[in-house]
């Protein structure tokens, strides 16, 4: 068995707030679980990819940020998450 990690802070923080999400989904409808699975899934892949484990500001930011959508995902009344994704066109004159 190898041995444990031992993570830092933040770094509990955010796989609290990864675990919290998948936790929550599973009270929500089967289809709608998948949808917020993945969505959580790439979302904290990509942060994992494009932002500097330096950068602590940041990163504070983004778990505030996580548990306020978390806790709304929690209400009952929430069924699914909202994602906004906009696409960049390049304007060329």
């Amino acid at each position: 068995m190898a041995p444990r990690v031992k993570l830092s802070g933040i770094q509990r923080q955010a796989l609290a707030l990864y675990r919290g999400f998948l936790r929550t989904a599973r009270l929500k409808a089967p289809e709608e679980r998948q949808r917020i699975q993945s969505v959580v899934s790439a979302e904290f892949r990509e942060n994992a990819r494009n932002v500097d484990r330096r950068n602590f500001v940041y990163i504070e930011y983004l778990i505030r940020k996580g548990k306020r959508q978390l806790d709304q995902l929690k209400n009952p009344d929430i069924t699914g998450l909202s994602t906004l994704q906009i696409n960049k066109a390049s304007s060329t004159p």
